[in-house]
């Protein structure tokens, strides 16, 4: 027999060894998707999280791919649909989506942290009438709630509207404002659906009918989409904004307001970061506490979720992430570099600081964690029902028709409750 020369030896000790370490090593390398989309600087915040658990869990690699607020709420659920999703998303339509969610439990290493940590959102993301499923994590709790250009009122010598004032009060107020400073926005309100409730809820409407169906324009109703009828018409509104845009499409007002030419607009806390950042030290900034009606001062709640989807081909890696990115200590980071309110109960009732804060981010953090603890059951069923995207669609589509003069205000209500009726036919259908 031939003898093994060193060289050709040390080759196939070389081969050998590239098999072993290389070969397995790269074919188990599992690559999962996570779509995001990001208010502030939070897609920073995920991107360095993600980079060290790939360090930590080099058989994983994680591709993030950021995306506008627009693209998840309208291409994912069609990508959803068709079995071309991503393996996680950031997502605000939980129960739209739930349908297509994946349930974790059978691969996390403690659903029991899960249970006792985000219990009450996990209602959120459950497909109707599972009462175990765990699909994901609040990435942070939102409420709604105004921002107020302080440096206008004092420039203006008017005095802001204090706790437990009414829509009409500050109506008025930030009305005499824009007139003496020619501010062009005295109130700006998102073009959205769920904007549009944190108005509502105050005014009094109860959206469900007796029976638990929807019950969409009632009295309450009524009284909230009358005021914001009447602030287009009186100018308090400007069609500039609501008007841009038509359908179901989103329109914000956060370049307006870092523009110093809103007097109060009405948004919620995943703003404060963004403002804390464009708005700097170019006028005097703070939010404010839900203003009232009859129903009362209930904000509305949400915030963003970052739901695993069923379609994935890799559960027990999907998993294995998201209990990295829920644990405790690495959540608590995310939210406090994030300026997020915690939807994790453990880190909201122990405290987060928030070191990073300038002094206007701090006071608007604990004004929106306040109202947090305040907000309705009423409001937190809406956020919750499965079909509550529908009902806000319906609404911001029929409600700026009215608004742009395109329809009465009458006929736009009687619209709202055919869509709701129709769209929720169709997709029980499915």
């Amino acid at each position: 027999m031939r003898a093994i020369t060193p060289v050709i030896a040390s080759l196939a000790l070389s081969l050998l060894s590239a098999s072993v370490l290389g070969g397995p090593a790269a074919a188990e390398t599992t690559t999962l998707r996570m779509a995001w989309y990001s208010d502030g600087n939070e897609g920073e915040v995920m991107a360095d999280l993600l980079k060290r658990f790939h360090e930590q869990n080099q058989d994983i690699d994680v591709v993030l791919d950021q995306v506008p607020y627009k693209a998840v709420n309208e291409n994912l659920p069609v990508q959803l649909a068709s079995g071309q999703g991503p393996d996680i998303a950031r997502v605000v339509d939980m129960g739209g989506l739930s349908r297509f969610a994946l349930d974790m439990r059978p691969f996390l290493k403690d659903p029991g942290y899960w249970e006792a940590n985000f219990g009450p959102f996990l209602e959120w993301m459950r497909p109707a009438g599972d009462t175990q499923a765990i699909p994901g994590f609040m990435t942070q709790l939102t409420v709604t709630g105004p921002f107020v250009n302080k440096t206008l009122f004092e420039q203006a010598g008017v005095a802001m509207p204090g706790e437990k004032a009414t829509w009409e009060d500050w109506a008025k107020a930030v009305k005499e404002v824009a007139g003496k400073v020619q501010a062009p926005f005295p109130l700006a309100l998102d073009r959205s659906g769920h904007r549009f409730y944190a108005l509502a809820v105050s005014q009094g409407t109860k959206v469900f009918a007796a029976n638990g169906e929807p019950d969409v324009v009632d009295d309450g109703f009524k009284r909230a989409a009358q005021l914001v009828y009447d602030w287009h018409k009186s100018g308090v509104m400007s069609k500039e904004l609501w008007g841009s845009v038509s359908g179901t499409a989103y329109r914000g007002a956060n370049d307006e307001f870092k523009n110093a030419q809103v007097v109060m607009y009405l948004s919620g806390s995943w703003q404060i970061a963004q403002f804390a950042k464009t708005v700097d030290n170019a006028f005097d900034w703070v939010a404010v506490p839900n203003p009232c009606g009859p129903g009362g001062c209930s904000s509305m709640p949400g915030g963003g979720a970052l739901m695993a989807f069923k379609s994935t081909q890799h559960p027990k890696e999907v998993a294995r992430l998201m209990d990295y990115l829920a644990s405790e200590p690495v959540l608590a980071e995310f939210c406090a570099r994030s300026l997020f309110v915690p939807g994790h109960l453990g880190l909201a009732k122990k405290g987060l600081d928030y070191p990073t804060a300038s002094p206007e981010a701090a006071a608007a953090l604990k004004i929106f964690t306040a109202s947090a603890a305040q907000v309705s059951p009423l409001a937190y069923r809406i956020q919750g029902y499965i079909n509550s995207r529908i009902i806000f669609n319906a609404v911001i589509s029929r409600l700026g028709q009215a608004v742009s003069g395109e329809t009465s205000l009458e006929d736009a209500e009687k619209r709202i409750t055919a869509d709701v009726a129709q769209q929720i036919a169709e997709r029980n259908k499915k």
